[in-house]
C-alpha cells in the first residue's frame, strides 16, 4: 500500500471520527436530562437518517479532497478540436472540444478555459477525465476567431495550440421606414435589422447610392431618423458589417424601399433698387431679401442676405441692406431660406459704374539713389463725365501712411532733393464726391551709394606666388562693379550681384616693392565718378636665398677647447627657423626662430668629436633652402703641441746624451785595451800599479768571443818589443791622451795560487810614467 494511500485513509477516518463525535452531540442534545428516550419514532428515526447520509456525504467529500491534495499528476498534452470542422456555414452547430491527457494517482479537480482571439467565452471546473465540451448552437460569423483550451490542475497549467474558425455566411437586412411620401425637410424614421446575426455591426443607409448615415452597435438592429432636403422620388436600402478585428464581413444589400419628397411651396426673392437705370457709384443701394409662397406651415423659416462669405442682413421672413455703392460691390448677392434642413437660394448679379478709376502710382526713375530726385505721380485713368470733370478729382500722396502732401493736388509730386530716406512704401488717394479710392502700395528702396572701397590681400603675399586681391566697400547698394588696376593699367573688373558675393582678383608680383601698384575702384550709380581705394598695402613675404654657413673662429683656426659658432645667414623676409644639422644625424642640432636674417649656434668646449660636415637650413613662410656642406676639422690644443714638442725634444736630447755617453765610454774601452800592458808587480807593497791608456790603442782593440774557447783577455796581445814599445811610446809622446791610471795595491805574491801562464794568460803591462813624462813598460 503507497503512502499516499495510506495518508487519504487516515484523513478519512479523521474525518469519520469527527462526524460521529457531532452525531453524538446531535443526538445527545434532543434527549434532555432525567429524560427516558423514546422506543420508536419514525419522524425521530427519518431526521436521524438524514443526518448520517450528510456525514456520510461530507466524509466522502472531505476524503475526495484529501486525496486530490495528495495525488501525484503531470499534464501530458492538451489538444482543441472544432467539430464538424473549421470552416461552416451560418447556423451550424459548432462543438469546440477540449481534451487533457493528464496521468495521475488520484482524483483531480481540473479547471478548463477557452478562449476566442485570447478572451475568456467559457469556463468549467471538473473532476471528471471526459473532455470538455463547449457548443456554438447557431454559429454565425461573429463567432469566427481563433480559439484556445487552457488546463489548470492545482496551479500547474498548459494551453493547446490555437485553431481558427470560419463562420461564413451572413443574414440579408431589412430594411423598413414609418412613412413613404413626406416633405422637404420632413424628418423620418427607418429600420435596418438583422435579427440572426451578434456582435458589433456597423449598419449603413443608402440613398440610391449615395451614402446617408452610418451607425456602429452591438445589436443586430438599428433605428434612426433621416431628413430629405430636396423633392424628388428616392429608393432607399441599407447593409451592415460584422467587425472581426482585424477584418469586418459585409453583408448583401436590402430590400429597396421608394419615398417621395414633395416639394415646399415658398421660395426666396430678392430685388435691388434703384432697378433698371445705370448705379454709379455714389448711388444709395438698397437690396431685400424676401419668401414667396404658402407660409402657413413656416415655422422655423428663416432668410439670409449676403454677398460672398459676408452676410448683409438675416430676418424671419424678410432682410433688407442699404448702403453707398462702390465699385467694389459689384457681384452676385443672395437671399437664402433655411426652413429646417430644407435650405432654398436665389441670387442676383450687380453692375455698379465707377464714378472714377483707382488711380495708380508711378515713380520716376524706377531706380533712385538717395539724396537724388524723385517723381510721383498720381493719376485715375477714367471717370463718369455725366457725374464729375477730371479737375474734380483731388489726390494725396502716402509714405507709410505719412500724408506727403496735406492739400490736394493735380497729381504730380516732386520729391525735394537732398531727402535723405527716400525708402518706404508710397501710395496715392484720390478723392471726388465723397468717395475715396486708394493706389496699390509701391515700395521704394532708395539705393546707397558705394563706399570708398577697401583693399586687401586674402591670405600670405608671396614674391613669384599667385595670390587673391579682395576689394570690398563697406556701404553700397547692389550691384557694384569693382576694377582693379596697377598703376594707369586696368588689370581686371567683376560686378558682385549677391550680397554673399566678393570681388577677387588673382594676381602675382615679382617684387616686394610691386605690391603698392595696385588699386581698386567701386561704382554702382553710373552718373557718379567711382571711388578709389587707397594703395594695396600688406605685407610681402621674400622667399629666402642665398643660403651660407659661417664658422667663426676660422675653419684653419679652430683648436680644441675653443668656442666655436656655426653662423646661418640667408637673404629673404623674416620670421625665419633656422635650423643647424651635422652630417649623418636626422635630428637637428639646434632649431631657433629669429626675425633677423641670421642666426647662431653656439658650440662650447669643441673637441675631436666636434669634427665633421655641417650645413643649416632656413624656413620662412615662402620656402626652405639649404646651405652648402661646410667640413670642421678642430685641430690640436697648443699647449699639447708644445707638451709634444718638448717631449721629442726631451727624447732626442736624451738619445744623444745615450749615445754620446755611450760612444765615449766604448771608446775608452778600445783605448784602454790597445795601450795596456801586464807589469810584474812591484816589490814594494806600498807602491801602485799606473796603468795608461791612450788613443792609439783603440786601433788594437777586439771584442772579446763569448764562448768556452773565449781564453784570451779583453786586452790584445802582442809580443813583447822594445821597438815596439818605443814606437808606442813615441806615438803618444805625439799624441795628447786621456790617461787612466788604476792604482792596485800590491798584495803579497803567493807563487802557489798564482801560477805561471803561457800561451792564452793574459798579460798586464805596467805602465809607470816617470817624472818627466815617460812612459816605461814594465
Amino acid at each position: 500500500m503507497s503512502r499516499a494511500l495510506l495518508t487519504v485513509i487516515t484523513s478519512g477516518l479523521a474525518a469519520h471520527s469527527v462526524a460521529e463525535s457531532v452525531f453524538n452531540l446531535l443526538s445527545s442534545s434532543r434527549i434532555s436530562p432525567g429524560q427516558t428516550p423514546p422506543m420508536w419514532d419514525p419522524q425521530q428515526h427519518s431526521l436521524r437518517m438524514g443526518t448520517r447520509l450528510l456525514l456520510l456525504t461530507f466524509i466522502l467529500l472531505s476524503t475526495c479532497q484529501v486525496a486530490e491534495s495528495q495525488a501525484l499528476f503531470t499534464i501530458r498534452h492538451v489538444t482543441l478540436t472544432l467539430e464538424p470542422s473549421k470552416t461552416v456555414s451560418r447556423g451550424t452547430i459548432v462543438t469546440v472540444r477540449c481534451q487533457a491527457l493528464v496521468s495521475s494517482s488520484g482524483f483531480l479537480n481540473r479547471e478548463y478555459t477557452i478562449y476566442k482571439d485570447n478572451t475568456v467565452v467559457y469556463t468549467k471546473n471538473t473532476t471528471t477525465t471526459e473532455d470538455l465540451l463547449y457548443s456554438l448552437r447557431m454559429a454565425r460569423v461573429a463567432n469566427t476567431g481563433k480559439y484556445k483550451c487552457k488546463v489548470n490542475i492545482q496551479g500547474k497549467e498548459l494551453s493547446s495550440n490555437s485553431e481558427k474558425l470560419t463562420v461564413t455566411g451572413l443574414q440579408t437586412p431589412v430594411l423598413s421606414i414609418d412613412k413613404r411620401v413626406f416633405s422637404e425637410g420632413e424628418e423620418v424614421t427607418v429600420w435596418c435589422t438583422a435579427p440572426e446575426e451578434s456582435g458589433a455591426i456597423v449598419f449603413y443607409f443608402y440613398e440610391d447610392s449615395k451614402d446617408l448615415h452610418e451607425q456602429m452597435v452591438n445589436t443586430n438592429h438599428v433605428e434612426t431618423r433621416l431628413r430629405f432636403n430636396h423633392a424628388g422620388d428616392r429608393k432607399l436600402h441599407c447593409d451592415y458589417r460584422v467587425i472581426l478585428l482585424p477584418d469586418s464581413v459585409r453583408s448583401n444589400a436590402s430590400n429597396n424601399v421608394a419615398v417621395t419628397v414633395k416639394e415646399l411651396f415658398i421660395t426666396p426673392v430678392i430685388s435691388v433698387r434703384p432697378h433698371g437705370s445705370k448705379i454709379i457709384e455714389g448711388d444709395n443701394l438698397d437690396i431685400s431679401c424676401s419668401v414667396s409662397g404658402n407660409l402657413q406651415n413656416s415655422s422655423g423659416l428663416k432668410v439670409y442676405l449676403s454677398k460672398g462669405l459676408n452676410l448683409l442682413s438675416t430676418g424671419q421672413s424678410k432682410a433688407n441692406h442699404s448702403m453707398r455703392a462702390l465699385a467694389e460691390h459689384s457681384g452676385e448677392f443672395e437671399c437664402s431660406l433655411e426652413m429646417g434642413n430644407v435650405v432654398k437660394r436665389a441670387t442676383k448679379n450687380v453692375t455698379i459704374t465707377e464714378l472714377f478709376s483707382q488711380p495708380v502710382l508711378t515713380i520716376y526713375p524706377t531706380e533712385v539713389f538717395e539724396r537724388e530726385k524723385l517723381t510721383l505721380t498720381c493719376k485715375s485713368a477714367n471717370y463718369s463725365s455725366d457725374r464729375i470733370s477730371a479737375q474734380d478729382v483731388k489726390y494725396s500722396i502716402y509714405i507709410d501712411n505719412y500724408n506727403l502732401t496735406p492739400g490736394s493736388f493735380n497729381g504730380i509730386y516732386v520729391v525735394p532733393v537732398g531727402l535723405r530716406n527716400l525708402s518706404g512704401n508710397y501710395s496715392c488717394k484720390a478723392d471726388a464726391k465723397l468717395i475715396s479710392k486708394y493706389s496699390a502700395k509701391l515700395p521704394v528702396q532708395a539705393k546707397v551709394l558705394v563706399s570708398k572701397p577697401d583693399i586687401t590681400a586674402n591670405g600670405r603675399v608671396i614674391v613669384g606666388k599667385p595670390f587673391q586681391v579682395r576689394c570690398h566697400s563697406d556701404r553700397g547698394s547692389l550691384p557694384i562693379k569693382y576694377t582693379l588696376w596697377k598703376k594707369y593699367s586696368e588689370v581686371n573688373s567683376t560686378t558682385v550681384q549677391q550680397p554673399h558675393h566678393q570681388a577677387v582678383f588673382p594676381i602675382t608680383i615679382q617684387h616686394y616693392s610691386d605690391i603698392q601698384d595696385y588699386k581698386c575702384e567701386a561704382q554702382n550709380n553710373p552718373k557718379v565718378d567711382a571711388l578709389v581705394s587707397n594703395k594695396l598695402n600688406t605685407t610681402v613675404i621674400v622667399p629666402l636665398s642665398n643660403p651660407g654657413l659661417t664658422v667663426l673662429p676660422d675653419l684653419s683656426e679652430v683648436a680644441e677647447g675653443d668656442e666655436m659658432y656655426l653662423i646661418c645667414g640667408v637673404e629673404g623676409s623674416p620670421p625665419v627657423t633656422f635650423k643647424w644639422y651635422r652630417r649623418g644625424n636626422v635630428q637637428p642640432l639646434f632649431t631657433t626662430t629669429s626675425t633677423q636674417s641670421s642666426a647662431s649656434h653656439q658650440i662650447k668646449g669643441v673637441g675631436n668629436e666636434h669634427s665633421g660636415n655641417y650645413y643649416c637650413e632656413a624656413i620662412n613662410y615662402a620656402n626652405m633652402v639649404q646651405s652648402q656642406l661646410v667640413t670642421v676639422v678642430v685641430k690640436m690644443a697648443m699647449w699639447k703641441k708644445g707638451l709634444i714638442v718638448a717631449c721629442c725634444l726631451l727624447v732626442v736630447a736624451v738619445l744623444v746624451l745615450a749615445c754620446v755617453l755611450r760612444y765615449n765610454s766604448k771608446r775608452g774601452k778600445r783605448e784602454n785595451a790597445a795601450e795596456l800592458s801586464v807589469k810584474p808587480s812591484s816589490p814594494k807593497s806600498d807602491d801602485s800599479l799606473t796603468v795608461s791608456l791612450t788613443h792609439s790603442t783603440m786601433e788594437v782593440y777586439n771584442p772579446p768571443k763569448v764562448g768556452v774557447d773565449a781564453a784570451v783577455s779583453v786586452w790584445s796581445e802582442r809580443p813583447v818589443d822594445t821597438g815596439s814599445d818605443v814606437e808606442s811610446s813615441a806615438a803618444s809622446n805625439n799624441e795628447p791622451d786621456v790617461e787612466y791610471t788604476e792604482v792596485v795595491h800590491r798584495q803579497p805574491v803567493d807563487p802557489a795560487r798564482v801560477p805561471l801562464r803561457k800561451g792564452t794568460e793574459t798579460v798586464y803591462s805596467e805602465v809607470q810614467n816617470s817624472p818627466t813624462g815617460e812612459s816605461n813598460t814594465l
